[in-house]
């Protein structure tokens, strides 16, 4: 076939298939291979009562998500979301304990303390030019030393308010979980920011070329510590509603989420160098690592194992976006 003639093909496609990035093509593609092996286990993996599951799941990982995303866009890496979901979870459930003004207070108590430690992160990467990876690793380390201390090294004992257990696992209507409902509002959120704010358009720019970014008028430094914020506050959120769906806060409930975020952001098709990426790749990409922890869990392949294999999958995918930025 000419170039003539692919152009011509391509041109006859829907618009919406012409812009349909590839990487994101490919994550949906092995969501449903996901879902046809699952069913050779169990006919229950393509129940909509299963599906739904599946996605009241999810959503916990894609509000957490759509924060990395933020910071994997300017070429960053957050590694706090661990103990800033811990703090989100925890102090949440601690504010219940002081009557009712702490119980209305809970859920935005939560929420700030991920947004304050996310800024001394934030400032630390936009004006110190400590490297991210350092930065939010000790940030975590800090978090985790709190909620220690806080804690005297026991097991939390405040339970999660009416309105935390509420979003995380009721229904409004149609038996659509309420978790759902927030991680579409929240990705609404980021999608309004990405395409149509002018702090959106920064972020790509300065995950781009942050140089020239700056010369171009940006406040990259701003935008940077705004950023980390961001993001320090949607996984303190993502302890909140994860607080709400086991009742209560526990001091390694983040553990198991550091991972899986990168990966669902980097498996979406975002460039782990910055710059490139879209949110409908970061939903995907969420929807796959949950459908591939329940197969997992289905064959009873051990923590160490799901471990490996979502090294693997970020190693496999860094390679590929890595050299495909650097070729350009």
């Amino acid at each position: 076939m000419s170039a003539g003639e692919a152009g011509r093909g391509a041109a006859g496609l829907p618009a919406v298939l012409r812009r349909l990035d590839p990487a994101v093509a490919t994550a949906f593609g092995c969501v449903v291979v996901l879902l046809l092996v699952g069913s050779l286990y169990s006919p229950e993996f393509l129940s909509p009562a299963y599906l739904l599951q599946q996605l009241k799941v999810a959503s916990f990982l894609g509000v957490i998500a759509t924060g990395m995303m933020l910071v994997i866009l300017l070429g960053n890496i957050d590694l706090s979301v661990p103990w800033l979901v811990a703090v989100g979870g925890m102090m949440s459930c601690a504010a219940t304990a002081h009557g009712e003004i702490g119980v209305a207070l809970a859920i935005p108590f939560g929420v700030l303390c991920g947004v304050a430690l996310g800024f001394v992160s934030g400032v630390g990467v936009a004006y110190l030019r400590i490297p991210s990876m350092i930065i939010t690793l000790s940030v975590n380390a800090v978090a985790q030393g709190l909620m220690v201390a806080y804690t005297g090294g026991f097991s939390p004992q405040d339970s999660a308010s009416e309105t935390m257990r509420f979003l995380a696992t009721g229904s409004i209507a149609f038996d659509i979980p309420n978790g759902l409902i927030v991680w579409a509002a929240v990705g609404a959120g980021a999608v309004f920011l990405f395409t149509r704010t002018t702090f959106g358009r920064a972020v790509y720019a300065i995950g781009n070329r942050e140089r020239a970014a700056y010369l171009s008028g940006i406040g990259t430094q701003r935008v940077v510590m705004f950023v980390f914020a961001i993001s320090g506050g949607l996984s303190a959120f993502g302890g909140v509603l994860l607080a709400g769906y086991a009742s209560k806060a526990a001091q390694a409930m983040g553990d198991p989420y550091l991972l899986p975020s990168i990966a669902a952001v980097v498996l979406g098709g975002t460039s782990i160098l910055g710059g490139r990426g879209s949110y409908m790749g970061t939903v995907a990409g969420v929807i796959l690592i949950t459908l591939l922890q329940s197969i997992l869990s289905v064959m009873q392949i051990e923590e160490f194992g799901r471990q490996i294999i979502y090294g693997v999958v970020i190693v496999g995918m860094l390679l590929l976006y890595g050299r495909e930025r650097m070729s350009r």
